[in-house]
Order: C-alpha cells, then structure tokens, then sequence
C-alpha cells in the first residue's frame, strides 16, 4: 500500500478509506443491511491486513453502534499510532434540546461521547456532519478549535455543503487563526460530479483533500444497469433515491454502460474501473468504501493497480447528465423526511 498526504498536512492515509456505516448492530440501525460486531469484524481486520488505514464513521451511524463496533476492532487488530480515525457529528443524537446541531455545547458533549464509544482519547480526523444553520458559524469554528488545542482532535474536517459556505469557513478559520478544516468529504462519481464546478476547485486552490462519499454511486457502478437495486441496501435506501434522479437516468445508464465496457475490456471489475476514475483526479484523497464482503475490499484495493487512459476517461465522462445540485440539503427538510424512516436517534454513550 501507497500511501497519501491528507490535502496539505502531513497525514499519510491510504488512498482507500473504509466507510463504517455498514457497521453497526442492525437493531440499533438498518436492519436490512447493517452487519453486527462478528460479521464487521471479519472485514475491518481485512482492511488492516490490506494496508488499509483510514476508517470513517460518525456517531450517529447506528446510534453510536458504528463507532463501538470500529474502535473496539481496531484497539484488538492494530496500532492506535497506526490508523487513522474519523468520526462526524451534528445530526440527532437524542430528543430534546442540544440533542443535535453544531453548538460549542453539542459539540463539547459529542466528541467525549464519541470518544467514550470508540475507546480512545483523540480522533485524528473529527469532521462537521454538514452546517448547521441554527448556529453562528463562529461558534462551531472557535469551539472545534478548541478541541484540536486539548489534543481531543489532530485534524478537522467538513461534510456536504455550498462552495461559498466552505469559503466562508475556510477563510474565518484563517482570520481567527483557528485550526482549519483539511478536508472536504463529499459526494463524487461519475454519475454525480456537479461538485466539479466550485467545490473541487476550491479544495484543489485551498490544499484541502477531499474523502468521496458514495463513490460508487451507491452500487450502481458495481453492476449492470439493470441490477441498480440488487443488493439488500440498494432495496432499502430511500436516500439514494434522493440523490439519482429520474431525469437522469438514460444519461446515467450509458454511463454504467460504458464502465461495464471498459471494464470487460481490461478484465477487471466495474467497481475497479469506477475507483479508477476517482483516482485520476488530484484533489481527491480517498474513496470511502462501505464493503460488506471482503471482495469488495479486494476490489477497491485491486483498482489502485489501474490506471486510465486519456481515451477511456473520456468515454466515461461523455454521456455525464447534469443532476439538481444536491449538497445535503442544508434546510434540513429532504433529510429529516427521510431521517424520519429510521428508528429514533438516542443517546448511545
């Protein structure tokens, strides 16, 4: 395993990151596609032995089950010096107020309950799970600064937003001399790549790495056209239905065809080929791939060996669709709706 700064930082993370919102026990998440503590074990010790050393979770991911399952795991399978650790906050941890948001208070509070969870006194990378309207951007960027200065937090990182509210943080992290944010985690593949327009940009001029969420388009670039919803999640995500659009969809159909070709003529996966086109572009660090099977892990870690030629990233890109520009709904209306499907978030510390 190669591995790669984090933006402009020092941290070497592999160019593979394993999403840990699979792992989570289902009765305290998504009973149809979670995988219990037995069952995410297996996996997070073949990423370990894979070179794999960035996990990504947060701590609403299965009530706060995701970040238990990862950190005991890790403390028996590797290093803590050796891995890197992300986690996320600000979506409903609990009813009633400072249950949520991104307040000093609710941020104060989650990262020692996310702390407590995964068993360790630092979190290399704590990230904001999308802004928080409700309060003053100030607020959260003193307070998570805050917490890189008591050593609770190495790095810090945002989520899903507009370009010109990144802009706005970066440069009020910059004017304070508040630590700033290194990373951008967002939602990038080629059958969604409206974040090539300003968000891209801006991390690639601010040194700043990006982690795609999704990269394979929740599944859709793993397999033929037809067998979009063949997987468990893929029957039971009405998310993704928010984010693949019907109107997009002859575009993206050519698209998943073209992976499809590509990859028969190589030999390979389709989900390799998909990899492989995240890794042409420079600004993005690593893809966060939330393997259920070990082949999958095998897959993602073969598509490093790949790289692509000028006339085949032409024929992925060229039947691109442009889609509603989704950037985790910052109103919060989409997402409640769909949040309001999922068992009632409680405090799991």
């Amino acid at each position: 395993m190669e591995y790669v700064k984090l933006g402009s930082t020092g941290l070497d993370v592999s160019p593979i990151a394993i999403g840990a919102m699979t792992y989570g026990e289902p009765e305290r998440g998504h009973p149809v596609w979670s995988l219990g503590e037995d069952e995410s074990r297996v996996l997070i010790k073949h990423a370990l032995e894979a070179g794999i050393n960035f996990f990504d979770t947060a701590n609403m991911y299965s009530q706060g089950s995701s970040e238990e399952i990862l950190g005991r795991a890790l403390r028996d399978f590797a290093d803590r010096d050796d891995v890197v650790i992300a986690t996320k906050l600000r979506h409903p941890m609990r009813s009633g107020p400072n249950g949520k948001g991104l307040s000093r208070k609710a941020i104060m509070t989650e990262i020692d309950h996310s702390l407590h969870r995964l068993g360790t006194d630092y979190v290399d990378l704590y990230q904001i799970h999308r802004n928080d309207p409700a309060t003053p951007l100030e607020e959260t960027l003193e307070a998570l600064h805050d917490l890189v200065k008591a050593g609770k937090v190495r790095y810090l990182g945002a989520s899903s937003m507009h370009a010109w509210e990144f802009a706005k943080a970066l440069h009020t992290q910059r004017a304070h001399g508040w630590a700033r944010f290194v990373s951008m985690q967002d939602h990038y593949n080629l059958l969604a790549r409206e974040e090539e327009r300003e968000m891209l940009p801006l991390c690639l001029d601010e040194g700043v790495g990006t982690i795609v969420w999704s990269p394979l388009a929740r599944g859709r670039l793993a397999r033929p056209w037809h067998e979009a919803k063949a997987t468990a999640r893929g029957s039971d995500d009405p998310f993704a239905d928010l984010l693949y659009l019907p109107h997009t969809a002859e575009g993206d159909r050519k698209i998943v065809d073209a992976v499809g070709a590509v990859a028969e003529a190589r030999g390979v996966k389709r989900a390799q080929v998909a990899l492989a086109w995240l890794r042409s572009k420079p600004v993005v660090a690593a893809p966060l791939v939330g393997a259920s099977t070990a082949s999958q892990i095998d897959d993602a870690v073969a598509s490093l060996e790949i790289t692509l030629s000028g006339e085949e990233l032409a024929r992925l890109e060229q039947h691109y669709t442009p889609r509603h520009d989704f950037q985790g709904v910052s109103d919060d209306r989409e997402l409640q709706r769909i949040m309001a499907q999922m068992p009632q978030f409680t405090t799991a510390s």
